[in-house]
């Protein structure tokens, strides 16, 4: 439980923060390939903090180092999980569904409520009651809404 609470939050902001930073002042836009790239980073995220966990905890008599590290990347999928929104909305922007810019929009928005309840629900997982868990939640919306924020301004 705790491997998935932690990499949904970490997947949904790296998929936020890596969206809000999508800018096209030199080109057009393409939301097909930013959506394969924000993919990539998410597994690239989920292989490194997997694998620098299992080196981590490698002690001189445990398991081999390849089949520690291989079993630990593997327990990182809710992280790229968590970026999948993201990748959708960007491949319906590549579908010409909306602009890119609006497909951002959404994609914050969405990943701001995500977050609200990944902290509800890891709130409440610990034995918490419903308003310490919205405030735990509210603390994870703010998060999102701070990338919102700097995605205004910077742009």
């Amino acid at each position: 439980m705790q491997r998935v609470l932690f990499g949904g939050v970490y997947g949904t902001v790296l998929a936020s923060s890596l969206a809000s930073a999508l800018d096209h002042d030199t080109g057009q836009p393409n939301p097909g390939y930013d959506a394969l790239w924000i993919m990539v980073a998410a597994l690239a995220a989920a292989a490194s903090h997997g694998y620098a966990h299992a080196i981590a905890h490698w002690t001189p008599g445990g398991r081999k180092t390849t089949v520690e590290a291989a079993r630990s990347v593997v327990t990182e999928w809710p992280l790229v999980a968590a970026a999948v929104p993201t990748v959708a909305v960007l491949l319906g922007s590549w579908a010409g569904w909306w602009s890119e810019a609006g497909g951002i929009g959404v994609a914050l928005l969405l990943n701001t409520a995500a977050l609200f309840g990944w902290g509800l629900w890891a709130a409440r997982s610990a034995g918490q009651g419903w308003a310490r868990a919205c405030r735990v939640g509210a603390v994870d919306l703010l998060l999102g809404l701070l990338i919102v924020a700097v995605n205004a301004l910077s742009h």
